[in-house]
């Protein structure tokens, strides 16, 4: 479905996430197509949500889930698209911040996350991980959820987003079904990271980003 959609509308589509089983594992994965409907990338979720606040939720992930064990990043201009170099997350993979960190590293100016937090943390985090995520990298940060269905056994927070590299928000829905248009300029991005380049600046010998997906 997903595959057909790029191919008809000739875009580039970011989809997910879905249950993909493999084996005798289960993954939360997210693909990406390009404008033929060729699969260009997939994520399997990397971190799984464990948590447990009293008297407000418990939900275990890894009790029916295995996580991913690499990054994922994907290039449009090698799909004859826009200078776009994406890091793909899902969810509560934007918590840990040492994985943009790394897609900032892979050469990343952009930074999609499928996700839906729930009614605890979505008015807590949602809006802040987006912003803090775009400043840590100074890259386009876009986070979308699934609508808020009040009868559901999960309730999402909803609010889909883009974030631009200063940590604006360009664009941003609210918890009901809706399309969301924002104009993206990568030329920001530029901008950003000259005009306060923290990546030059970082100081390597007290603390670094060591991963076996980087080039040595």
């Amino acid at each position: 479905m997903l595959s057909r959609a790029a191919n008809e509308n000739r875009i580039f589509l970011i989809g997910g996430s879905f249950p993909e089983r493999e084996g005798d594992k289960l993954y939360n994965s997210c693909y990406a197509f390009n404008r033929d409907g060729d699969m260009v990338a997939r994520h399997r979720k990397m971190h799984l949500f464990d948590i447990d606040i009293p008297g407000k939720i418990t939900f275990k992930e890894s009790e029916t889930l295995s996580p991913g064990d690499h990054p994922t990043v994907f290039d449009l201009t090698e799909h004859g698209g826009p200078a776009a170099r994406i890091g793909l997350g899902i969810c509560y993979d934007i918590r840990f911040p040492e994985l943009s960190m790394l897609y900032r590293h892979m050469g990343c100016n952009m930074l999609v996350f499928p996700g839906a937090f729930n009614m605890v943390t979505g008015p807590a985090h949602w809006d802040l991980l987006a912003r803090g995520r775009a400043v840590d990298t100074q890259s386009f940060t876009v986070l979308c959820s699934p609508a808020r269905n009040a009868g559901a056994d999960y309730v999402a927070w909803g609010h889909s987003l883009v974030c631009d590299p200063w940590g604006e928000i360009k664009g941003q829905l609210d918890e009901k079904e809706g399309i969301l248009r924002a104009e993206v300029d990568l030329t920001q991005v530029f901008e950003r990271r000259t005009n306060m380049p923290t990546w030059i600046q970082r100081r390597s010998d007290v603390y670094k980003l060591e991963s076996p997906f980087l080039k040595k």
